[in-house]
This record gives C-alpha cells, sequence and structure tokens, in this order.
C-alpha cells in the first residue's frame, strides 16, 4: 500500500516562478529588482537548468516576474510600517518572502493559500533544509474547484475585524470572470483599510507586438497541459469589476508603470512584457 501512495509535487507554474526569480540574480544586471533564491534552495533542480528553453527565451516574462514580486513586497512592507498585521497570498506557491524578509514577516500573520500538493511538498522541504515553519506563517490548503479558500482561512485563524493585505497574482489568468468576481467581492467584504493587489492579462490585441507570439506559444502550452487560459480583460473592465464588487477605491498599474518604478537606467534592456495589468484596491 505505502509504494503505491502518491508523492506531492509542486505546481509546474509555482516551480517555473520561482526559478525565474532565482535566474534574474544569475543572469541579469545589478541592481536586482528582487534578491530571491530560496525558491532554487527548494526546488533544487538538476545541473543545467538555466538552459531549459521556459529559461532560456523568456527575458520578457522574467522581467514580469520580478517586478509583480517586487511590487507586492514593497506594498507589503509599507502596510506592515502602516500597523496592518495580516497577509493573505492566494496562489501563493512557492512564495518565499517569510524565509527572505524574517524582519517583517515576524510582525506579520501570513496566510499563503494554495492547492494542497504544492504545499504538502514545501513543507517538507522547508524542514528539510532547515527553514523551519515560523509561528506565524499558516498554510492554507484549498482545493479551488471543490471547497471555499474563504472559509479555510477563518479556519486557519484569520482575523476578519483586522484589515489585510490581500495578494493574487498570476492567478485570474485560469478563473472565470464570474469566479474572479465572486473573489473580489469577498474581498471587498474585509475589513476597512484592507488593500487588494491582484493580476490581470490583458487581451492578446493589446500586448505589445513582440510580446504576442510568446503569448501564443504560452495560450498553446497551457491547453496541452490541461490548465487552459480563461480569462482576459482590459484596463476599463478590471476598475469596473473592482466598482461593482464594492471597493471604494482601485486604479490599475500598467506595465509602463512598472518600467518606471523598476527598470529605469538598467545597463541590460531588461524590461517587462505586456501582458499583465495590476489592480490595486481598497476597502
Amino acid at each position: 500500500m505505502e509504494q503505491n501512495k502518491k508523492i506531492a509535487e509542486p505546481d509546474n507554474t509555482a516551480v517555473r516562478t520561482a526559478l525565474w526569480r532565482a535566474l534574474h540574480r544569475q543572469v541579469d544586471a545589478e541592481p536586482h529588482i528582487l534578491e530571491d533564491e530560496v525558491g532554487l534552495q527548494l526546488i533544487a533542480p538538476p545541473d543545467g537548468w538555466q538552459e531549459r528553453p521556459d529559461m532560456k527565451f523568456t527575458k520578457r516574462l522574467r522581467a514580469s516576474i520580478i517586478a509583480r514580486a517586487r511590487f507586492i513586497e514593497d506594498l507589503i512592507i509599507e502596510q506592515s510600517q502602516q500597523g496592518i498585521s495580516q497577509y493573505v497570498i492566494l496562489g501563493a506557491g512557492l512564495d518565499t518572502f517569510a524565509q527572505r524578509r524574517p524582519d517583517i514577516a515576524s510582525k506579520l500573520h501570513i496566510y499563503e493559500i494554495d492547492q494542497p500538493d504544492t504545499q504538502i511538498w514545501k513543507q517538507q522541504r522547508l524542514t528539510e533544509l532547515g527553514f523551519g515553519i515560523p509561528e506565524g506563517l499558516h498554510f492554507v490548503s484549498v482545493n479551488f474547484e471543490t471547497s471555499s479558500w474563504w472559509e479555510e482561512l477563518l479556519k486557519a485563524g484569520f482575523d476578519i475585524s483586522k484589515p489585510a493585505v490581500v495578494a493574487c497574482t498570476g492567478v485570474t489568468l485560469y478563473l472565470t470572470k464570474e469566479a474572479i468576481s465572486s473573489t473580489l467581492r469577498q474581498i471587498a467584504m474585509l475589513a476597512p483599510g484592507s488593500t487588494l493587489a491582484m493580476t490581470f492579462y490583458l487581451p492578446i490585441e493589446l500586448l505589445d507586438e513582440e510580446d504576442q507570439p510568446m503569448q501564443e506559444i504560452a495560450e498553446k502550452g497551457a491547453r496541452a497541459a490541461g490548465t487552459p487560459f480563461v480569462s482576459f480583460f482590459a484596463p476599463d473592465e478590471i476598475l469596473a469589476m473592482a466598482r461593482e464588487a464594492g471597493f471604494k477605491d482601485a486604479k490599475t498599474i500598467s506595465t509602463k508603470d512598472m518600467e518606471q518604478y523598476y527598470f529605469t537606467n538598467r545597463t541590460d534592456n531588461l524590461l517587462p512584457a505586456s501582458g499583465e495589468v495590476f489592480l490595486l484596491a481598497a476597502t
């Protein structure tokens, strides 16, 4: 019986994202936008992983991933300094904020929400590598198709009377508009002073021309993997959904904004792909 037991494995997208974060430090010029090699330690890929096609030919996608991770990190540090003590990561994957920034994380209750396999594997690796699981780090395992992330979050000790920061990156692409709207409505009901940072993807016709072929390849690969891309939105549609959900304050952060924040005066021509837009909304 024991031999047939399924071994937990992390989601492929979570692995790729973590490796992109590590690759940034290895191949891009300083100053690095984000210093994150903890995910690389967790994954421990075979030698030559940097030569994988999804690593070698995806510089602009890598830049987008780095920028969004840095944007979220800046946000949670700023909000923590203002007294926010709860941080929820919807679709956490192999997020490493708690390991890399214990100075901030020790002041927070961090709720990482994701599929059970990824979380079981991650906790095993954190223990094996000696990182351990800090008291304020809560793993909230959810099968999004069959259970409520909100109910599981409450069971994990989340305090609805206190404001929180909610981050959700790289997730809406795989959800229906109805599921996204439902999630937005739930988050809009958080305590006043809460902040949401959520990424959305533009339809292919709104991408820069140089990014369109890569998007077509990504869509084809996602379909083949059984995780097809479902939802794309123009910026005005994103804002309309946020308003309908009940957010009192909402704006979008574009790729051009990200370039201004993190990519000015670089020597390596590193620039993010044009497909991703942030919704930044407050309750």
